[in-house]
């Protein structure tokens, strides 16, 4: 499985790659959404894990635009906060599901096998 980490914190990107390579998840990071656009055009990926809020190119305009070109590739959207209005749009624009920070690495290991094995990129829309 291949996983393209996304979050404008630097410390965070790099502890869930390190946590993620652990449990032999091959997971590549980058702090902004314009890095997230360009590797997803150099190499494929299975998952796409994106925070919301980020400064510039933020995790919803990410979705709409992987969306577009990628239509099966699957995206988690994280947010340390939590907005009603932003899980619904993230939902509505193809997000497999919408997760709040601080995130327990299970919980999301779980949701990414979930994620690769429903293999259309698209989930059921939860939001706990």
């Amino acid at each position: 499985m291949r996983v393209l980490m996304v979050d404008d914190e630097v410390e965070l990107v790099n502890a869930l790659v390190e946590r993620l390579g652990i449990r032999d998840i091959d997971a590549v990071g980058v702090t902004n959404g314009h890095d997230a656009l360009e590797k997803i055009y150099e190499e494929p990926f299975d998952v796409v894990v994106c925070d919301v809020k980020m400064p510039g190119l933020g995790g919803l305009d990410v979705i709409k635009k992987v969306k577009e070109k990628w239509p099966d590739l699957a995206v988690i959207l994280l947010t340390g906060h939590g907005s009603t209005r932003d899980a619904e749009e993230g939902v509505r624009a193809g997000a497999f599901r919408y997760l709040m920070k601080p995130i327990n690495i299970e919980t999301l290991v779980e949701v990414l096998r979930e994620a690769t094995e429903a293999g259309n990129g698209r989930g059921d829309g939860q939001i706990p």
